[in-house]
């Protein structure tokens, strides 16, 4: 289990931004083109509608450009772009590179693909850059999964939309608190097959298989980043787990003690956003004011690969209480 140096800089949430298309699909829609029901999706899945449309530049713009505004910074301090996305728009370059440039950022930029995972990947990430000297970091994590999804197979077009969430990290002082307690990185690569999308394919699910791991592994997971940090389930304030399956969050939260009243949960109606899963649920739980300063939040995700990530978080005071007109 890693450890951390003595003295390490930490970085705490500054700004945060969502985006979702316009168009939406409701459960009702897909039973006019496919056997299924609004009752069978919203009992094996959760999903009442979700959003499609969109590319993964142009959402990633949208939600970083709130992100910084709300964070009340120059897009020219930022120090580095971190973009977790499993569809870019283009195989070269990373999409991160146009991020960059319409956000008017002066940094370097990258793409990181952990699937599922990729956002809690981007934050641990992003604290290692603030370790090393950073001072302000985007981490956006977006999506459009429609692109690669076969709308004629139930068993993933009710599952699978698009949409994007992005935070600001700055380094942080004593004054506003905040830190990064215990994080876990993981990925079990003989589990690939499970779930996957050959380039120029669609996504491919055996999706028992990929339920009987993803619990596993999330329980896992956040077992070990809270072990780091020294925290119990009971401690925790806030769960925000990766959104791509109801009857998944309630297993993980029952095997963690965690009461499902702790957990941010938007699926409803994003439906499984992969990389922009876990932003767009933390920032619908900022929107709620359901975290203050001194909580301890934990985030956890699994994705292809298969992935896995967490991270417990002791939440700064790193919020400005002015919030942009039109927020989303």
């Amino acid at each position: 289990m890693p450890s951390f140096p003595a003295n390490t800089r930490n970085a705490i949430i500054t700004g945060w931004g969502t985006a979702q298309p316009a168009k939406v699909l409701t459960n009702h829609d897909l039973a006019e083109v496919m056997d299924t029901s609004h009752d069978w999706i919203v009992e094996r899945t959760g999903i009442h509608r979700r959003a499609v449309g969109g590319t993964t530049v142009g959402l990633s713009v949208e939600s970083g450009r709130l992100a910084i505004d709300r964070a009340g910074i120059d897009p020219r301090e930022i120090d580095a772009l971190v973009l977790a996305t499993t569809t870019p728009d283009r195989c070269v370059p990373a999409s991160s590179a146009a991020v960059q440039h319409e956000l008017g950022l002066r940094c370097g930029a990258f793409d990181i693909n952990a699937a599922c995972s990729g956002f809690v990947y981007g934050l641990v990430i992003a604290h290692g850059l603030v370790a090393m000297g950073a001072n302000k970091i985007l981490v956006i994590g977006t999506d459009t999964l429609a692109r690669i999804t076969d709308w004629n197979d139930r068993n993933t077009a009710v599952l699978f939309a698009d949409g994007s969430g992005a935070v600001v990290m700055e380094v942080t002082d004593d004054a506003r608190g905040g830190q990064l307690l215990g994080w876990h990185l993981d990925a079990d690569g003989s589990a690939e097959r499970f779930l996957y999308a050959d380039i120029g394919g669609y996504i491919q699910m055996d999706g028992k298989e990929v339920f009987r791991r993803a619990v596993r592994i999330m329980v896992d997971s956040a077992e070990q980043s809270m072990a780091q940090a020294g925290v119990t389930a009971d401690q925790l304030s806030l769960i925000v787990p990766h959104q791509a399956n109801i009857r998944i969050i309630e297993a993980a939260c029952q095997r963690l003690g965690v009461p499902m009243e702790r957990a941010a949960t938007v699926l409803q109606h994003t439906g499984n956003t992969s990389s922009a899963s876990i932003p767009l649920a933390l920032g619908a739980a900022i929107e709620d004011h359901r975290v203050n300063p001194g909580d301890l939040v934990l985030l956890v995700g699994f994705g292809a690969g298969m992935t896995a990530a967490s991270a417990v978080l002791r939440w700064g005071d790193g919020l400005p209480h002015h919030r942009p007109e039109g927020r989303r």
